[in-house]
């Protein structure tokens, strides 16, 4: 059974992570020690909250450079701010990030609208699709444009247009899957997601 480290430094939704892995065959540890997430298979980074808190609580943990070595070497799967923070710099409280990918995170403007006129909310909250722009095993098994559940007021901005696996439109296209060689990190939660968030679990799994 692949044994997967679910990272607890005080901002993750262990909980619901945690069963969604579980049932789609992990081996879950739930935990901030270093020495755990060296043994593990594989690493999923989770994230809510701002920004500034997740990073002082991953400095805080003493997992800032377990995160970033287990970056280099194992399957490593980032969700929601646990996906920005692999990017070098925050808007939000003007953060530096782990710089693990060349790129900013950005607000959403205010007062967007859509092509008929609707007013769009900052965050953008609820279910939206993701065009699969390049492929990618993580993707096997899920529809291109399929639905997944978005909480989030800031958007990944990747310095690299490769580093972009799958965009979202609100209105206008931003990165909602990013990755390369071994990292796979969605601004959109896979365990709120249904079927489709539980595919690519479960393909990160196997």
């Amino acid at each position: 059974m692949t044994k997967v480290a679910l990272l607890d430094y005080g901002m993750g939704n262990l909980h619901s992570a945690g069963k969604a892995l579980a049932s789609v065959g992990a081996d879950v540890s739930i935990t901030r020690d270093p020495n755990v997430i060296k043994a593990a298979d594989k690493i999923l980074f989770p994230g809510v909250g701002a920004m500034r808190d997740c990073m002082a609580e991953l400095a805080a943990s003493g997992l800032r450079q377990a995160v970033l070595d287990a970056a280099c070497s194992k399957p490593f799967f980032g969700i929601c701010v646990g996906a920005q923070l692999l990017l070098e710099h925050s808007e939000e409280g003007d953060t530096p990030a782990l710089g693990f990918f060349p790129g900013n995170v950005r607000r959403f403007a205010s007062g967007q609208t859509t092509a008929d006129g609707a007013r769009l909310k900052v965050p953008h909250m609820g279910w939206n699709e993701v065009r699969q722009v390049r492929p990618h095993p993580l993707f096997a098994g899920v529809d291109d444009a399929a639905r997944f559940y978005f909480v989030h007021s800031y958007y990944m901005a990747p310095a690299r247009a490769e580093l972009a696996l799958g965009v979202t439109d609100y209105p206008q296209p931003f990165a909602s899957v990013i990755g390369g060689g071994n990292v796979f990190a969605t601004q959109f939660h896979p365990e709120k997601s249904a079927d489709a968030g539980l595919q690519l679990l479960r393909n990160f799994v196997d």
